[in-house]
């Protein structure tokens, strides 16, 4: 018999329209898997089991009288802990944000729920999403599913690391700067990082407002494709949502490249890339070349500036954006201080974590008078010639391929004290969010030490459908491979 598990979304929610499984025996059996092992993994900041059961009885009973008919309708899911949740802490796991209950649902979690999802809880991230390993969360470390000595990447890891190890059938992650992509990479998922614009930002709490996107983590393409057709709209509560002429995803989702055009930019295959993860990335090609794509090496400029560039912005973008987590109207107040000002310095100083201060004083310094014009407007014109340099790419192929990370996951502590190889961990995704791109991560291979390598389709803005259909064509050449977790019988705890 197959494990309940073992489903991806799109299978589950097959099995409880056929009425072969129930809701509640879907959400028992990934609440089960949580009790076993997260204190193994640790995926999640809060778990709300009261509410994802007595969800499970009102969905079963909407998908009975055949008001909830959509393929997700009773499928358990996860929400990184920086998308606003009714009624569930959204803590951003920061100790500023500890107690914040929000009340009111992002739009994305709005739309899950129109859909019949059920939201099991919020995962870890590094704070703020301000990391590449999870590690820099105020509530403890996440650990790889395929080996708890090893990072699962970030700041969607805890995402991540909860669908790697069957915790849930598909989470919601954000990605500012590969956050979706690089830990999915890390944790042999799949994860997609739609266009800028297409899902909305709302109860989305800000990192990078020009960079922020919500999207999908799941076992395969066709689940991703199908979440993101759910979550995606268009959005008046949200200045930057575009309005789409389509949000139909899934029908992307046929195995033909035949004559697609796909370039690999000999810059994502230098120095710096691990040599069995550049080994994996062009066995990964040459499956697309044999299914009939015309793949071919060319130059992409500017690569070596995107993260001086992203870094700069995005540190300018978070020291406004965090401002207004002061100790007054919400979030961590110093028990003890003498006048406003001292209120400020020591509840921002105690409430916040190292790395989240030290991209706020980056960010400050960038933006103060006399260096504005040296740093942050000399990032913007990178930023610009950047989307410049990838529109000539696409003007030539239809799909870029590369690696989704320089390397497979690190082990824990191994990048946390150097801060610049930290942020190197992120050089072949930045990229994508400066420029507004879509781009999916899915597992191509493992490493001599066992541990997941990605392989990223990037696309046009709004071109999302061309690299599903890249990535789903590719991904019929593999069978997906879950860690060597324990398995237990699937009861309600």
């Amino acid at each position: 018999m197959v494990s309940i598990k073992s489903l991806t979304a799109l299978e589950l929610g097959k099995k409880i329209k056929k009425k072969e499984i129930s809701v509640k025996e879907a959400v028992c059996a990934s609440l089960a898997q949580i009790r076993e092992i997260e204190d193994k993994v640790h995926a999640y900041v809060s778990v709300d089991r009261e509410g994802a059961l007595r969800r499970a009885d009102e969905v079963q009973k909407e998908i009975s009288t055949g008001r909830l008919q959509g393929p997700l309708a009773g499928v358990p899911a996860a929400i990184k802990d920086n998308i606003c949740t009714k009624g569930i802490p959204t803590t951003c796991s920061s100790k500023m944000l500890e107690n914040f209950v929000p009340g009111y649902s992002a739009q994305a979690i709005y739309n899950l729920e129109e859909a019949g999802v059920i939201v099991l809880g919020k995962t870890n991230m590094d704070e703020f999403a301000m990391g590449s390993t999870t590690e820099t969360s105020a509530f403890g470390v996440t650990r790889n599913p395929w080996n708890i000595r090893h990072v699962p990447g970030g700041s969607s890891g805890g995402s991540c690391a909860a669908v790697s190890a069957e915790e849930c059938f598909f989470a919601l992650g954000s990605d500012t700067g590969g956050s979706i992509r690089q830990p999915s990479s890390y944790c042999g998922v799949t994860g997609l990082k739609p266009t800028y614009g297409t899902v909305s930002r709302y109860g989305l709490i800000a990192y990078g407002s020009s960079l922020d996107q919500i999207g999908p983590v799941a076992k395969d393409v066709s689940d991703c494709a199908a979440i993101l057709e759910t979550v995606a709209s268009y959005d008046k509560k949200d200045s930057t949502s575009v309005l789409r002429e389509s949000y139909d995803f899934t029908s992307a989702l046929r195995e033909d490249v035949k004559g697609m055009r796909i370039g690999i930019p000999a810059d994502y295959l230098g120095k710096g890339l691990d040599n069995q993860v550049k080994e994996v990335v062009l066995k990964a090609a040459d499956v697309l070349r044999e299914k009939g794509a015309i793949v071919e090496e060319f130059d992409l400029k500017l690569v070596e500036y995107a993260v001086p560039a992203y870094y700069v912005i995005a540190s300018a973008e978070a020291s406004s954006n965090l401002s207004r987590f002061d100790g007054v109207k919400y979030g961590y107040r110093a028990p003890e201080y003498q006048g406003l000002h001292d209120m400020y310095k020591k509840s921002r100083s105690q409430g916040f974590g190292t790395e989240v201060k030290r991209r706020i004083m980056l960010g400050s310094f960038v933006l103060s008078s006399g260096y504005y014009d040296a740093y942050y407007l000399k990032a913007l014109r990178t930023k610009a010639l950047i989307k410049q340099a990838f529109d000539g790419a696409f003007q030539k192929y239809d799909v870029i391929l590369g690696p989704t990370a320089p390397s497979a996951a690190p082990k824990l502590g191994e990048n946390l004290g150097d801060p610049l190889k930290m942020y190197l961990g992120d050089i072949y995704t930045i990229s994508v969010n400066l420029a507004g791109l879509p781009g999916i991560s899915v597992p191509c291979g493992k490493n001599t030490q066992g541990m997941p390598i990605g392989v990223q389709f990037i696309g046009d803005c709004f071109e999302e459908k061309k690299i599903i259909r890249a990535a789903y064509s590719f991904e019929q050449s593999r069978t997906y491979e879950a860690p060597q977790m324990v398995r237990i019988e699937e009861k309600c705890p």
